[in-house]
């Protein structure tokens, strides 16, 4: 602390001296510039707007380039991110482009939740950066930055107000992104209901609390231009890749049958003031806001979410190693707790499972017993019946030799009396004559 304080006062009391010749630091720019030139630049565009507004055609448009996009349908189940890269080289300026479009969106019936993929997709690449930050050996140096620096809003030319889609989703994503509204397709409205439709848009946006992004006057070398571009914002485009020559001149138009829609020309959309401020006069400043205001402000929120904190109660400098050493306790504390809880948990399941166990063996006894006694009485009947019908075979039986006794007994009585009655004949031939 004492160091600190002592480094501090010896910063604010260093001595201005002139130099009595040329040392050479002044060429610390052109060193900044050749370093930067050397590693190349990273740009990431999100494009977020309904299917058909033009999104792919303007992008085409800004960069003079037919990048690579297939055509959408209106049938998407729901919203996803699709993400682009390319790589772009102006005299001895390499770019790494990136574009982001959101397939899907604005298309379903239910679009409560149209916004969330994109949220989504945003946080996870401060999440990425984040964790490349806090990793033990970083290579920032060499690190694809894929976070978002700016988001072009497509609104549909309607003419009236915004969707509550549209306010929504760009209250979700002010405070993650920096936006710029567009009015797409702006040659199917007329300048003075595009005009209200403007002054309308911004009504909207400040009634609603949405902080879109405003081109900074603090540098004096782009002040002017960028004060008024911020008095023109939505910007109202119109973006064509087509070619048609005007004049002894081909320029880039949309040609109808009742006239030509000149794309740079300024009296006809706001094209080229958004190709000016977007990339050639506040692209840094698009990279160095997303570093130092949204990717900060997630930075913080996940930092203070883990626990981590500037000063202590007593307004000393936060130290990491208890930090640290605090949130391993709790995390220790929580885990014991945890597996304490797991013990009870397994233990309760285990008696319940037992108490089931018994309850079925309980039952399967007393279904045992029934069953064996229902078998006993079954078999008892079995038995009872078995001897009935043996009492019955034995008088069925007694009654048959009777009666084959007494039928024996009569055949031999029969044949006695015909006998006799041939012992008659035979000693009297009258008999038979008769």
């Amino acid at each position: 602390m004492a160091a600190t304080e002592v480094a501090r006062q010896s910063t604010d009391s260093a001595r201005n001296l002139s130099l009595s010749g040329h040392v050479g630091f002044d060429s610390m720019p052109d060193q900044l510039v050749n370093k930067s030139v050397c590693q190349g630049f990273c740009f990431n565009i999100l494009c977020v707007g309904e299917t058909g507004l033009g999104k792919s055609t303007l992008m085409d448009t800004l960069f003079n380039i037919k990048l690579e996009s297939d055509p959408v349908a209106h049938n998407q189940p729901g919203v996803h991110i699709k993400s682009s890269s390319y790589e772009l080289q102006e005299s001895n300026v390499r770019l790494k482009l990136s574009i982001v479009n959101s397939v899907g969106f604005g298309d379903q019936i239910n679009k409560d939740e149209s916004y969330k993929s994109i949220v989504e997709f945003i946080d996870a690449q401060f999440e990425a950066y984040l964790q490349e930050e806090l990793k033990i050996k970083r290579t920032l140096h060499n690190y694809h930055d894929s976070r978002i620096h700016v988001c072009l809003y497509f609104i549909a030319p309607t003419g009236h107000s915004l969707k509550s889609l549209d306010l929504v989703t760009m209250k979700k994503l002010d405070s993650k992104v920096n936006i710029i509204p567009i009015i797409a397709k702006a040659d199917s409205v007329s300048k003075n209901e595009l005009q209200k439709f403007k002054i309308k848009i911004m009504s909207e946006l400040v009634s609603n609390g949405v902080q879109i992004y405003q081109f900074p006057t603090d540098d004096e070398t782009v002040a002017e231009i960028n004060g008024i571009m911020n008095a023109h914002l939505p910007f109202a485009v119109v973006g064509s890749t087509e070619e048609i020559k005007i004049g002894n001149k081909m320029m880039k138009a949309r040609q109808y049958p009742w006239g030509t829609v000149q794309v740079e020309n300024e009296n006809h959309c706001d094209f080229v003031k958004l190709r000016e401020m977007l990339i050639r006069v506040n692209m840094e400043d698009l990279r160095e806001q997303t570093h130092a205001r949204h990717y900060e402000l997630y930075r913080r929120c996940k930092l203070e979410e883990m626990g981590f904190k500037d000063t202590d109660p007593d307004n000393k400098p936060f130290s990491l190693q208890e930090t640290y050493e605090a949130k391993r306790n709790e995390f220790l504390g929580e885990l014991q707790k945890k597996e304490e809880e797991m013990r009870q948990m397994f233990v309760t399941r285990v008696k319940e499972k037992e108490s089931e166990l018994k309850e079925a063996e309980k039952e399967l006894h007393d279904k045992f017993d029934r069953l064996k006694k229902l078998h006993q009485d079954e078999k008892k009947k079995l038995e009872d019946k078995k001897k009935s019908l043996d009492d019955e075979i034995n008088a069925f039986k007694q009654r048959k030799s009777a009666a084959e006794l007494l039928h024996s007994q009569a055949q031999q009585s029969g044949s006695q009396q015909t006998l006799k009655r041939e012992k008659e004949r035979k000693n009297n031939p009258w008999l038979c004559t008769e």
